[in-house]
């Protein structure tokens, strides 16, 4: 603690020494564009990522036209999208492009880079009490190394054989032989140096959140007093330094397949007739690279939005949060877990059964913390005092699909199962519940609650409520029928069911879906309207309008490079305490000492006589002391 209160001084220094004699020179690009502010960082991750969302929600609505009216022609498809849809279909290949760019903006770039780089960004310094990040420079940097990743992504629409196409898995041999389809060409270049450009922004972030997390907590912030918020941020970090580099050990290799003749993944293949000389490699060696880190990103997605729905829970139910040291283990137990699951994705791949069975045991127990995580949820809601706000309706979302995907997980998780069900619409089904939607709905949760702290304005709750209840129902009307799809064999990503007899009676529900995905799709505009205008001119916010104790209500609405102005509060208390028995209000901040609760929480015949002024005085001496050890060490 003492390199923590020595690092404050030093940055409370430079920030008093800043404010008063550069503070006004801070130009547009230093503030809004080159920002090394932790908070306008957090907001560029934010709009970068909502911006993402759109053009991959846009996606996947062009493919659900072609899914759900597959002998139909769309003649303004034509008019916008050119070659790419003759005659108003969209072509198979540009089809699979579709579905490639859609998975891999949502997976990475909306649900990693738009969720936890907001977030922890946000968050990590304003809970713990920290000026800013460790490293602000490198934090800049990881903004803008996402944006380039995005840029170049976006990029690939534009260049004659059109964007990567091979699933968003870009699994070898269509990743590894520029000439096999026309996606594999430049379009699947430019997807491998984006996620290289992506990866260094995820690792640079990253490390600053750990070393944040560890070094530059405020004088009596300890682990076990830091929100759940934050141990999933620095959990979701570790995991990401730890397997990110294995994918760009796997993205360098497929280059190398790619342009330099070696055959780390390819052999014995033949294109158009022609016998390539690519011997001795195995495209399964992709695979085990890809889903070391795959599994892990599943929960790198998913385990920011627990730590959220952990805090807006616990707010808006006024409530301590049930079991803070079981879902913090749960947390860690998940991060541990991850990484040895990787293999129930490739049952199907020839894999030893014994070892299969391994892999489906871990599966099959990392389902023990999820489960508890969900318990906890459940018993913090039970009997609550609850305040049904938009950001809470979004949490309590989240736990409905946490629970409904992750049910279907067990029946992925087991390797006989898995033989049926692999590839088919139940995949889809899953993925799109568990990882898609609950993420999503922790991310529009976050959005929601700390809109405030973001902006200094309140978003409106009328529209909060529609786009709640519109965007809930949708996501089930979208993703629930898929698993009869799944369950009766129907393989994903295919172009069109009418070739085939058995697929044809699900063409009237495919139809269905894509409705229910364009109006689910409309139901965002009420989102971004409510986003954008209350920017500017949404109602102005009290500085803690939730009522919550964790530390970055205590920070001024206006925004500070540093926080807070002068000493940085002290942290006497974990962050949960609500409807305290014998308070007077229904919360206590992190930064309230227990001697000025004491009283209130004595029996009222006490208060004023000599044994009351006693304990008082035992509580006063005892906090004093420990505000003074925290201090030193």
């Amino acid at each position: 603690m003492a390199s923590t209160a020595i690092h404050d001084t030093a940055v409370l220094t430079h920030h008093d020494h800043g404010h008063e004699h550069g503070h006004h020179k801070e130009t547009f690009i230093t503030k809004y564009i080159f920002s090394q502010d932790h908070k306008m960082i957090a907001k560029q991750f934010l709009i970068t990522g909502i911006i993402m969302a759109v053009i991959a929600m846009f996606l996947s609505v062009l493919f659900r036209l072609q899914l759900g009216w597959p002998d139909k022609n769309f003649p303004i498809l034509e008019t916008f999208l050119g070659k790419w849809a003759e005659g108003g279909r969209i072509r198979p290949d540009f089809y699979l492009a579709l579905v490639t760019i859609h998975g891999t903006m949502m997976v990475f770039f909306v649900l990693t880079a738009g969720l936890s780089g907001t977030f922890s960004n946000l968050l990590i310094p304003l809970q713990l009490g920290a000026r800013d990040m460790a490293s602000p420079f490198l934090n800049m940097l990881s903004y803008w190394f996402f944006f380039t990743a995005c840029m170049i992504m976006m990029g690939s629409f534009f260049v004659q054989t059109g964007p990567a196409s091979a699933g968003w898995t870009i699994y070898p041999p269509l990743s590894a032989i520029p000439k096999a389809i026309p996606g594999s060409g430049l379009g699947m270049t430019l997807w491998l140096i984006s996620m290289i450009l992506f990866v260094a922004s995820s690792l640079m972030g990253a490390l600053n959140y750990i070393s944040t997390v560890l070094n530059m907590r405020t004088k009596g912030m300890d682990m076990w007093r830091m929100p759940l918020t934050i141990w999933a941020f620095f959990l979701t970090a570790i995991l990401g330094v730890l397997s990110f580099p294995v994918l760009v050990s796997g993205v360098v290799l497929l280059i190398f397949d790619r342009s330099f003749g070696t055959s780390f993944y390819l052999s014995d293949i033949v294109v158009q007739g022609e016998v390539l000389p690519n011997q001795g490699g195995s495209p399964i060696l992709w695979q085990h690279l890809f889903w070391f880190l795959g599994h892990p990103e599943v929960y790198i997605v998913i385990m920011p939005a627990l730590g959220i729905t952990s805090e807006v829970i616990a707010t808006n139910s006024r409530k301590p949060i049930f079991g803070y040291h079981a879902m913090v283990y749960s947390l860690i137990g998940i991060t541990i877990l991850s990484f040895i699951v990787w293999g129930h994705h490739m049952f199907i791949t020839g894999m030893n059964p014994f070892l299969g069975g391994v892999f489906m045991i871990t599966t099959l127990i990392i389902a023990v913390p999820s489960a508890v995580k969900t318990f906890n949820y459940l018993a913090t809601l039970w009997r609550g005092n609850i305040r049904f706000t938009p950001a809470m309706l979004f949490a309590i979302g989240l736990v409905s699909f946490f629970i409904s995907g992750g049910l279907t997980g067990i029946f992925l998780g087991n390797a006989a199962l898995d033989i049926n069900l692999h590839d088919t619409y139940f995949v889809v089904a899953h993925f799109h519940l568990v990882m898609g939607s609950a993420a999503i709905f922790g991310m529009l949760c976050g959005v929601y609650h700390w809109f405030p702290k973001m902006f200094g304005r309140l978003m409106d709750e009328k529209l909060g409520y529609l786009h709640f209840w519109l965007t809930f129902i949708g996501a089930y009307l979208v993703f629930f029928p898929m698993h009869f799809m799944g369950l009766d064999g129907v393989p994903r990503r295919y172009y069109a069911f009418t070739e085939f007899e058995f697929m044809k009676e699900w063409l009237t529900v495919n139809t269905f879906i894509s409705w229910a995905a364009i109006i689910s799709a409309l139901a965002q505009v009420a989102f971004l309207w409510n986003f954008f205008y209350s920017i500017f001119y949404g109602k102005k916010s009290s500085q803690n309008p939730w009522e919550s104790n964790t530390m970055e209500w205590t920070a001024p609405v206006e925004h500070l490079h540093g926080n807070w102005p002068g000493e940085i509060p002290t942290v006497y208390r974990w962050p949960y305490d609500y409807s305290k028995p014998g308070h007077d209000d229904d919360f206590i901040p992190q930064t309230v000492p227990f001697s000025q609760t004491m009283s209130s929480n004595l029996p009222h015949d006490f208060e004023g006589n000599a044994e009351s002024e006693r304990i008082q005085q035992e509580w006063d001496s005892k906090y004093a002391a420990d505000k003074v050890e925290q201090g030193i060490n």
